[in-house]
């Protein structure tokens, strides 16, 4: 059985993108930091993430993250040569988008997008991913079964808080800890 996963890094002080954000700096003044776990020379952490990776049928995202991530994604997706599907929550589709791209903008909320993943993924998980807006309206919805944090021996002092406004508490089960030298990597199940 698929899990709807909400994946992501974090500082020590439960910030997801570092203050001063801007378009050339999406996750904040040093806040690529976030990801040396993954993109740096840790083999645990490159393991991790391949594992998720290879887990996983399906991707949600919202449009801030899409549009700040286009850059470096390109057609391919987050995935790369995997071409996973990608799932672009949105207001309003773009009036242009690479060609051959894995990316379907929904426009019709979260739910949808959820749903839509769901019956691509079959039963691979689907992985959650980008800022806190996102997270915050699925686990506010109850769609989330897991929250994989990487966190990351960092203090920003400022920023955007991984989930602020979720309305009642949210009760998590450890699942799994593992302790690398670029970050501490956590798993809850939600207890529902």
């Amino acid at each position: 059985m698929s899990n709807v996963i909400y994946d992501i890094s974090m500082s020590l002080d439960g910030y997801v993108i570092a203050g001063g954000a801007t378009a050339e700096e999406p996750l904040g003044q040093g806040g690529e930091r976030l990801h040396e776990w993954a993109m740096g020379g840790d083999p645990a952490g490159r393991e991790l993430l391949e594992n998720a990776v290879a887990g996983a049928g399906a991707f949600i995202c919202g449009r801030r993250t899409y549009d700040t991530s286009m850059p470096g994604w390109d057609a391919d997706g987050p995935t790369g040569d995997a071409r996973l599907p990608v799932f672009v929550v949105t207001h309003q589709a773009p009036t242009d988008s690479p060609e051959g791209g894995v990316y379907t903008f929904v426009t019709d909320g979260i739910e949808s997008a959820l749903r839509q993943a769901k019956e691509t993924a079959g039963d691979k998980n689907i992985a959650l991913m980008g800022g806190p807006d996102l997270a915050s309206q699925y686990v506010r919805a109850g769609l989330i079964d897991r929250i994989g944090i990487h966190l990351v021996p960092v203090i920003f002092g400022g920023g955007e808080r991984l989930v602020d406004h979720v309305g009642e508490h949210v009760q998590l089960e450890v699942e799994s800890v593992l302790d690398t030298p670029t970050a501490t990597h956590l798993l809850y199940r939600i207890t529902k």
